[in-house]
C-alpha cells in the first residue's frame, strides 16, 4: 500500500511540475556519498530551493470559496470560475440586491457608451444619434428612439419599421445579446387619431409597434425568453405634454431591466 501511494505521489509530481523541477527531483534520487543536510523550504531538494507554497513552485489558484485548486500543468494563467463570479455568502437580501444593482450599473454604462459610439460611427445611423435617448430609471436603463420631423420609425398608421429604424434597432439588438438582463418594450404614439377608425386606435397601434420591435429584435438573435413585457400606452405618456402632436411623442422605449426587477434604494 505504501509503495502504491509513493508511486501515485511521484506521478502527480511529474505531472504538476515543470522541466527544471523534474530535473531537481531526478538529481535528488541520484546516489551520492556526501552526507545530506535537510534544509527548510526544500533547498537543493525536490523543488531546488523553492517552497511548496511558492507561487512559482506549483500552479495553485485560490478561489473565492477559499479552496485551493490545482491547475493542470501549463495552465498557470488563472481562469474565471463560477465561484469567482458568485456573490459572497452570508449576505442579506438587501445587500445581495445592492451588489447585483451595482454590477448592472456598470453594465448599463458600458452598454450606453458602446451604443453611442456604434451609432455615431455608422453613416447609416450617425444622423439619428440625437433621436436616441438614454434614461436611468428605477427599473433599469431605458433606451428611447424618438421620431422627429424628418424621421419616423414606422410608416404612418402602421407597425412597419422603416429601413432607417431597422439599422438603428439592429445596433441596439446586437448589444443586448451580450447581456443577461431581461427587456421591456413599450410603444408610444402622438394624439392624432385615425381618420377612418374601423376599430383602429392609438392603443392598439402603440402595442403593435412594440411587438413589431420585439419581433425584429428576436429575428436578429435576442431570445424571446429575455422579454419581460411588451406594451402600448398610446399618447398617455408624451415627451412634450404642451404639444400632444409633437412627433417626438411617437417613440419606442426599450428598457434593460435590473436583474432583481427594481433598483434598491441607497
Amino acid at each position: 500500500m505504501t509503495a502504491m501511494m509513493a508511486f501515485f505521489l511521484l506521478m502527480w509530481l511529474l505531472g504538476a511540475t515543470n522541466a527544471d523541477q523534474r530535473k531537481s527531483i531526478a538529481e535528488y534520487f541520484q546516489p551520492t556519498n556526501a552526507p545530506r543536510v535537510d534544509q527548510s523550504g526544500g533547498s537543493n531538494g525536490f523543488f531546488g530551493g523553492m517552497s511548496l507554497i511558492d507561487p512559482k513552485s506549483l500552479p495553485l489558484t485560490l478561489t473565492q470559496t477559499g479552496i485551493m485548486q490545482l491547475s493542470a500543468p501549463g495552465t498557470e494563467e488563472q481562469q474565471t470560475t463560477a465561484e469567482d463570479q458568485a456573490l459572497p455568502q452570508g449576505l442579506s437580501e438587501e445587500e445581495r440586491r445592492k451588489i447585483a444593482a451595482e454590477q448592472d450599473e456598470k453594465r448599463f454604462e458600458k452598454l450606453q457608451d458602446t451604443l453611442e459610439k456604434q451609432i455615431g460611427a455608422d453613416a447609416k445611423t450617425s444622423d439619428l444619434l440625437s433621436m436616441v435617448k438614454f434614461v436611468r430609471e428605477k427599473e433599469g436603463l431605458r433606451i428611447e428612439i424618438l421620431d422627429s420631423a424628418g424621421f419616423s420609425m414606422f410608416s404612418s398608421g402602421t407597425n412597419k419599421l422603416s429601413s432607417e429604424a431597422t439599422s438603428l434597432i439592429e445596433k441596439v439588438g446586437e448589444s443586448l445579446k451580450n447581456i443577461p438582463n431581461e427587456i421591456a418594450v413599450r410603444g408610444h404614439t402622438d394624439n392624432l387619431q385615425f381618420k377612418n377608425g374601423g376599430g383602429n386606435n392609438n392603443w392598439s397601434l402603440s402595442a403593435n409597434r412594440a411587438d413589431a420591435t420585439r419581433q425584429f429584435l428576436n429575428s436578429i438573435g435576442v431570445d424571446d425568453s429575455r422579454f419581460s413585457r411588451i406594451e402600448g400606452v398610446a399618447d398617455s405618456q408624451p415627451v412634450n405634454p404642451e404639444n400632444p402632436a409633437d412627433p417626438r411623442n411617437r417613440r419606442i422605449s426599450i428598457t434593460v431591466l435590473y436583474r432583481d426587477g427594481a433598483r434598491p434604494d441607497r
